[in-house]
């Protein structure tokens, strides 16, 4: 330990574990405790102190903030639903999160409203999740950081496979990477929370070589029937699918996955897959009203089911200026890309690679994020 407090220690090293009969809330019952482990000195940030309650309290305030907006644009367009043609989502978003909180399926973070809603039964559809063949052979899932998908990535990570998480709304960030070898059994728990992908994670950037085998995204609904997916409507699974398209590290094939309550997303051998829980089966979303970007899906697991939708419904296409962009830059606000430095960067190398100015979309006050309140 030096004069400021900080205990350093030289990489790497072995640290035996004594296994223990305790089991944590988040568990995998198929693997045995790892008795021996080792930490890599890229596993924890030793350029400086990382600030645990500093990060999570600036997380839990822009949170509050983006919710806030978010709720004041739904109003607003299902007001005017006869104008607007994105209030058809909003009604059926408003709907499902209402009847999770009525019901009492949400869990926290709760109010539900404006998330990715926690459900009872997460964990059971995460299982189904992790029986999937496609699954067991993927190497590297890319998993959103959501509270009904932290199951998801904790089976990932304990299964010893690579995890690809987004930094939350892309804020400070682009995606981080995980591996089993930079944990121990004890911080595997940790590294699932948004604060300890911060902490053990490494940050990656456009130029970073990598092949994404499984991807999960979150959902609020979606059409059995379909393949219709609906999310909490701020675009931002549809940005990092493009963003990872332009990157190489997916294509049309990628399996697509979301966890919530009623479905989730997954896709594989050109599907998609949810997890969520049943209440979020829908069958009212009109799939001539969706957008180019919008992504569908092929297989739905819920606590209780396997649903395959045989969907019909295109995945994103490249329709732009480069063939490897997947992103619909007309759709794109100034304001969304003043939030998102990532995008920014993006947006500057694909002008510069082609000499030509991209679309921009027109101006919008952003979608906000969820008050906590437990219960």
């Amino acid at each position: 330990m030096d004069s400021s407090g900080i205990i350093r220690i030289c990489h790497p090293f072995t640290l035996r574990v004594r296994p223990t009969q305790k089991t944590n809330s988040l568990s995998n019952p198929r693997r045995n405790t790892i008795s021996i482990f080792r930490i890599r000195s890229r596993s924890i940030r030793n350029d400086a102190a990382f600030d645990e309650a500093a990060y999570e309290a600036e997380r839990l305030s822009l949170d509050a903030k983006a919710r806030e907006t978010m709720a004041e644009k739904s109003k607003g367009e299902i007001d005017k639903e006869e104008e607007d043609s994105k209030a058809w989502k909003w009604v059926i978003r408003k709907r499902i999160w209402d009847l999770m909180e009525a019901t009492n399926v949400a869990q926290n973070p709760r109010p539900v409203h404006h998330r990715i809603p926690n459900f009872l039964g997460a964990f059971s559809a995460a299982d189904k999740f992790g029986g999937l063949e496609a699954y067991k052979v993927a190497e590297c899932v890319k998993v959103n950081p959501d509270s009904p998908q932290k199951q998801v990535r904790f089976l990932t990570l304990s299964d010893g496979k690579k995890l690809l998480t987004p930094q939350p709304r892309l804020r400070t960030g682009f995606f981080s990477i995980l591996e089993s070898s930079m944990l121990s059994p004890n911080t595997i728990k940790e590294a699932c929370t948004s604060v300890g992908v911060a902490k053990y994670g490494r940050p990656i950037g456009l130029d970073e070589k990598l092949k994404v085998d499984l991807i999960v995204i979150g959902s609020v609904a979606v059409d059995p029937t379909t393949g219709a997916r609906l999310g909490k409507g701020e675009g931002f699974a549809e940005l990092e699918y493009g963003m990872l398209r332009y990157m190489g590290a997916i294509d049309e094939s990628t399996p697509v996955v979301t966890t919530g309550f009623g479905f989730s997303i997954y896709t594989a051998l050109n599907l998609n897959f949810v997890v969520v829980h049943d209440c979020q089966l829908v069958d009212d979303i009109p799939v001539e009203k969706l957008l180019i970007h919008d992504v569908p899906v092929d297989i739905i697991c819920t606590p209780t089911q396997v649903i395959f939708t045989n969907t019909s419904i295109p995945k994103p296409q490249d329709v732009l200026i480069v063939a490897k962009i997947g992103i619909y830059w007309e759709k794109l606000s100034p304001e969304k890309l003043g939030q998102i430095r990532i995008l920014r960067e993006l947006k500057t190398r694909i002008e510069r690679e082609t000499g030509q100015k991209l679309p921009c979309g027109p101006s919008e006050k952003l979608p906000p994020t969820a008050q906590r309140r437990r219960r």
